[in-house]
């Protein structure tokens, strides 16, 4: 299937590294101008060097863990590409720990940046989406589907970013689609580096990832880019609401 993009405008929040690079990534090869969300400015222009500059990017730096910093990257976006047409929420944090290891600050942290700037960034771009006719992609988790009890913050801000979806595919159809992709264990900086390599035995710990999907793997970034990629491209034209598992089948049984 090849999915062409030619002349969209995309907005890619967290598009710096990880699964979100991986998206700008992959629309920018399918044709799309695409504005590159990083928390600061320098980071946000390092990943646009990196991935080779050209104006098919655009900066938007900011942060997404306050409403003023969300409609900051909406407008930049919409100021550099000249409308939108596609909004993927991917930027996100995550932190394995006890209930008792959680202070106030480490859940604000996490549900600001996972859920609250998710509904911020898209409140922001709805003006926009509507003159479109554009629609929107979360990147939820499959945490979000199921529970886990090392990630029990995590997976509240993920559960309320697939039912948010859901309640957001009613709220705006017919106009906009809204749908969300639910990952498993994917090969990231954030992954090696607050999973893997804070474990006692790094080996063990990769080890028991690639164990934890029935598949036997952990997912690369550039699997869940061209799902998100599918949802946004007009092939998905009768999706919306979907909470879209890429998890290796570790939901299947739950």
């Amino acid at each position: 299937m090849q999915i062409d993009f030619k002349d969209r405008r995309v907005l890619v929040t967290g598009g710096t590294r990880g699964i979100g690079r991986a998206v700008v990534e992959t629309f920018v090869a399918a044709g799309a101008r695409v504005a590159v969300n990083g928390r600061t400015g320098d980071s946000t222009a390092t990943a646009i060097a990196a991935m080779g500059g050209g104006e098919g990017l655009v900066a938007a730096p900011g942060d997404v863990a306050t409403a003023a910093g969300c409609e900051a990257i909406v407008n930049a976006a919409v100021a550099g590409l000249g409308g939108l047409d596609v909004l993927v929420n991917s930027a996100g944090v995550g932190k394995a720990g006890s209930i008792e290891e959680f202070d106030e600050k480490a859940w604000d942290e996490t549900i600001d940046v996972n859920l609250k700037g998710t509904f911020f960034c898209i409140k922001a771009a709805l003006p926009a989406l509507r003159a479109s006719l554009g629609n929107i992609v979360n990147l939820a988790s499959d945490a979000g589907l199921m529970g886990d009890p090392h990630l029990t913050v995590y997976c509240a801000s993920k559960g309320g970013v697939v039912n948010m979806t859901r309640a957001m595919a009613l709220t705006l159809a017919p106009d906009i689609r809204v749908n969300c992709v639910c990952p498993g264990y994917v090969d990231t900086d954030m992954v090696r580096r607050d999973g893997i390599e804070q474990a006692d035995n790094p080996t063990a710990a990769e080890q028991a990832l690639i164990d934890y999907a029935p598949l036997q793997r952990i997912a690369t970034p550039a699997e869940i880019a061209t799902a998100i990629a599918y949802l946004a491209s007009d092939d998905a034209r009768f999706v919306t609401g979907a909470a879209f598992q890429i998890d290796g089948g570790t939901t299947a049984g739950h």
